[in-house]
């Protein structure tokens, strides 16, 4: 059973910590992956920014299809259908959070905030936190995927 109040709150947590979109969303899911937070943390750290601050896809949902391919990810280059359901499960929560918020890209949810995507990364300071969107991407994604694996 996961918790799902628990999930959001240590993926917020992790953010205004410090760490970007995609290592928050991760992170929070690592002991479900069976992974060290630190591994975890590692392995997402180059998707934020919408990945490597190309301003791409939005980070927070690179953390949450990290999570789901490693829960439902397969292995064999031949499972048509492991790859089917993976895709339609990472279909189904992109939805969900364009739904939301319209898209999914970085620089499209910066833009709709008023703030000026930059491929290089910001520093962390309380006017950064008091005028970023992002948190709030990482709480819908860590309550999706929170949802999605009940």
């Amino acid at each position: 059973m996961i918790d799902r109040e628990a999930k959001i709150t240590k993926a917020r947590e992790l953010f205004l910590s410090g760490y970007n979109c995609a290592q928050s969303v991760a992170a929070a899911f690592a002991p479900e992956m069976g992974m060290s937070e630190a591994d975890v943390l590692r392995l997402s750290s180059g998707f934020g920014g919408g990945m490597g601050g190309l301003r791409s896809t939005c980070g927070a949902v690179s953390g949450m299809f990290l999570v789901t391919s490693a829960l439902h990810g397969y292995e064999d280059a031949q499972d048509t259908e492991g790859k089917k359901s993976l895709y339609a499960l990472e279909q189904r929560m992109a939805a969900l959070f364009t739904d939301r918020y319209e898209t999914l890209n970085c620089r499209e949810l910066l833009a709709a905030a008023g703030i000026e995507a930059k491929s290089t990364p910001s520093d962390r300071t309380p006017e950064y936190y008091r005028t970023r969107p992002c948190v709030r991407y990482v709480e819908a994604c860590a309550g999706i995927l929170a949802d999605e694996l009940e």
